[in-house]
């Protein structure tokens, strides 16, 4: 076993709601809990998996953030996305047996390990979670075609509103508040994700704080005007 690894139970994560089933029996839920076979400490700028790797197992983030990238033709790191602590990565490798992109911890990080043999077959047996893995394949369909929409048509204050929302609303689904956010990113790899340069962002930025939209204070953001940001997107954020 990984040095890094420890033994990890479903049944009392309180991240369990976010990443798997609701409604579980107890047996279904302690044959879940035999299927997850370690919980995995990555620390800060390590790399979970890279493109190219053998995929064989869905990681399930219990703290900690990460993002994805894929390197470009001229050497540069497109980032593909960011993944906080409930949401569910690897599911690039299923298409091919092999990770199509490298996943790396924001911060220091931690996540469960399962297995993919192991969740086809009991996905066969236990129809929730085999719905389950189906919606978050869906979902990141769904946030794939957003990211396309953001790339393909907004403006930059578009762009960097619907991205401070649609983060704002994932981290309140996980008790957190709703007007305030600490980015685990930096602004560079924000315009990465969002298809602008660093300049960009920064300006976006100023502007939304002259603007009495926001405040921020070095990576902490808190939106004073959540209206104003959602106006600008037109209601497409819940696209993304």
């Amino acid at each position: 076993m990984n040095p890094h690894s420890i033994k990890v139970a479903c049944s009392n994560c309180n991240m369990r709601e976010l990443c798997m089933p609701i409604g579980l029996s107890e047996n279904e839920l302690q044959r879940i809990d035999d299927l997850i076979g370690a919980r995995r400490k990555v620390k800060r700028n390590e790399t979970l998996f890279r493109n190219g790797e053998k995929f064989t197992a869905l990681y399930a983030i219990r703290t900690g953030f990460f993002k994805t990238s894929v390197a470009t033709e001229d050497g540069r790191d497109q980032v593909t996305g960011f993944q906080m602590a409930g949401e569910i990565m690897g599911l690039d490798g299923i298409v091919s047996d092999f990770h199509s992109c490298d996943a790396i911890a924001l911060e220091d990080a931690e996540v469960c390990v399962m297995p993919f043999d192991k969740i086809e077959a009991l996905s066969r047996e236990v129809n929730s979670l085999q719905h389950h893995v189906h919606k978050i394949m869906s979902r990141e369909i769904v946030r794939e075609h957003g990211v396309m929409l953001l790339l393909g048509s907004m403006r930059a204050e578009e762009r960097l509103a619907a991205f401070l929302l649609n983060l704002v609303q994932r981290l309140h689904a996980r008790g957190f508040s709703q007007s305030e956010l600490v980015l685990r990113m930096t602004r560079e790899e924000i315009g990465s994700y969002l298809g602008l340069k660093l300049e960009t962002v920064s300006r976006t930025f100023s502007k939304f704080v002259e603007e009495g939209t926001v405040e921020v204070k070095q990576r902490h953001v808190r939106i004073l005007n959540a209206e104003a940001l959602q106006n600008l997107v037109n209601n497409q954020v819940a696209c993304l």
